[in-house]
């Protein structure tokens, strides 16, 4: 997918004036990209239209409209837009209570690097975690982290199709799996390697 430049970005005047229809179609376009894995993780598959709204939002809630603000964000963002061989996903880690989400967190470092997935017929892919920084320190992971899934002509081939597609985490404190990924959220995903 080709990365965003400025010019694929709406003025803050004129993105005050298309928000509400756009956000709209970005909200139901993200319904089918966003995955509950377990009762806790939400992986949320990226692409170029998430990411477009993202650095809008961004744009509109820190009032940026100079070129180097703008330039800045992209910077920020675009690594979160896959390239066509790979899924880049935020990984939401989600515990309403404030005090069992800081309990679990705990237990939970190293689950970025846990996540998997997989077409049949192949063995599991692991994310490649936080290359942007670490996400972690000595007492607890984050609650967010950003992962690419590298999957390989043959995986991604095979995905085409029609292989199953599943994605998990295998954590010692969080084992959950998502097999087969039904539609349209496949079609959807498998969208990316085009």
């Amino acid at each position: 997918m080709e990365k965003l430049a400025p010019s694929d970005l709406k003025s803050l005047e004129q993105y005050a004036r298309e928000r509400p229809a756009f956000r709209g179609r970005v909200l139901a376009h993200k319904q089918r990209r966003q995955l509950a894995v377990g009762p806790s993780t939400t992986w949320c598959f990226e692409d170029r239209l998430t990411v477009q709204y993202q650095v809008q939002e961004m744009l509109r809630a820190e009032r940026i409209f100079e070129p180097e603000g703008i330039a800045a964000e992209l910077e920020a963002y675009n690594p979160l837009i896959p390239d066509g061989r790979n899924w880049k996903v935020t990984l939401l880690i989600e515990f309403p209570d404030p005090e069992e989400r800081q309990r679990r967190l705990q237990g939970l470092k190293g689950i970025e690097d846990r996540c998997w997935v997989r077409a049949a017929g192949f063995d599991r892919v692991f994310a490649i975690a936080d290359e942007d920084l670490d996400r972690e320190n000595e007492q607890k992971t984050s609650s967010v982290h950003f992962l690419r899934f590298e999957l390989g002509a043959e995986r991604v081939a095979a995905l085409k199709a029609g292989a199953a597609l599943g994605l998990g985490v295998d954590h010692d404190q969080y084992r959950h799996a998502l097999e087969p990924v039904g539609e349209p959220q496949r079609s959807a995903l498998l969208a990316d390697f085009t």
